[in-house]
């Protein structure tokens, strides 16, 4: 019988949870057992999983669990931190060079335990069984708008916060365009046919901005592509991955261009194969524009918890998609776990 522990998140404005009450109950039905920590920022209660019948821990208290617990979280864990020893569910990022990954990979080295990357839990055609694309891409179109809209004030973006529902979201936005101007920025998104693009098209047409959707058949040529710095918003929605072409070449900056706002919702700017060379380093929920030019106004904005802004929503999505995948974790030796075990076993090698 495995041991799932859903642990507290550690990350800053993270109130997300892959697992949902309706889904512990589930696993617990299926025979498995479920243990569930406190946590002081967590958008679902605890009280709801004590009432389907989950053990309640202590926050931050996995580094405890029994040896034979699978700790499942969403975000990586602290940088530093001692030796990991179990099995561990979450976003790792650390299989494509990133350096916190690096650092991460020795952990569980010196530990002896094991990343089950939530990234690499693969179907047999290695779609991803469960992934919070559809919410990054609207709650990361937002941001863009937001940043867009400080703009037309002669400002930069200043700090954003939860949404109780994307309605909510929406309405809010609204109203500040309203107030702002008459005018509506245009929009390209490459990735415009996966989950990501789906979703910020999905805003831009809530808010009556035009959208031009392009994917893997409008950037077969490789670049240039001159109709991103014609619109006014451009959105990645694509992982950077070898041979992904470069989108935005460091000359952006400098071109004549109405491109104005950058939202890079992969948001992977430490990968060598990151197709946004404008800028290095990921923007924050208190300062989630970075300008990286000054006239005209050239702003990137790239968060790499986007979902986090519509917890509620994304939770119960993506804890929807990965519960058939938890419910097979007394049968690890084949299948999606199988496949992700080995990803991790291919690259702890190299540490």
């Amino acid at each position: 019988m495995s041991h799932l522990w859903i642990r507290a998140e550690q990350r800053d404005h993270e109130q997300r949870v892959g697992v949902t009450p309706e889904g512990a109950k589930a696993l617990l039905a299926a025979g498995l057992r479920v243990t569930v920590e406190e946590s002081s920022s967590r958008a679902i209660p605890i009280t709801a999983y004590q009432a389907v019948g989950c053990e309640i821990a202590a926050e931050h208290s996995w580094p405890d669990a029994p040896a034979d617990a699978i700790v499942f979280g969403l975000k990586e864990l602290d940088e530093s931190g001692p030796a990991l020893k179990h099995r561990h569910i979450m976003f790792g990022h650390a299989f494509k060079g990133q350096p916190d990954g690096k650092a991460l990979l020795r952990r569980f080295k010196n530990g002896g335990g094991t990343l089950l990357d939530l990234e690499y839990l693969t179907d047999e055609t290695g779609k991803r069984v469960a992934a919070f694309g559809y919410w990054a891409g609207f709650a990361g179109a937002a941001v863009a708008l937001k940043c867009w809209i400080a703009q037309q004030r002669g400002e930069i973006a200043g700090p954003i916060s939860v949404y109780s529902s994307s309605t909510e979201m929406l309405a809010q936005l609204q109203a500040k365009l309203v107030q702002t101007t008459t005018a509506r920025p245009t929009a390209l998104i490459i990735g415009a046919l996966g989950r990501v693009g789906s979703g910020a098209a999905t805003l831009c047409t809530e808010l009556g901005i035009p959208v031009t959707k392009w994917d893997m058949a409008e950037t077969a040529s490789g670049g240039p592509f001159p109709e991103i710095l014609a619109h006014d918003l451009f959105f990645n929605c694509i992982l950077a991955t070898p041979g992904v072409p470069v989108f935005v070449p460091v000359a952006t900056k400098i071109a004549d261009r109405k491109l104005s706002v950058i939202g890079d919702i992969a948001c992977d700017p430490d990968s060598d194969f990151s197709p946004i060379k404008v800028y290095d380093r990921v923007t924050t929920w208190q300062a989630p524009a970075l300008r990286v030019h000054e006239t005209p106004p050239l702003d990137v904005t790239a968060i790499d918890n986007l979902p986090s802004l519509l917890p509620i929503e994304s939770s119960e999505d993506f804890a929807e998609q990965l519960l058939p995948t938890l419910l097979k974790l007394d049968k690890q030796e084949t299948g999606v776990w199988a496949r992700a075990k080995s990803v991790f076993d291919t690259h702890l090698a190299t540490v």
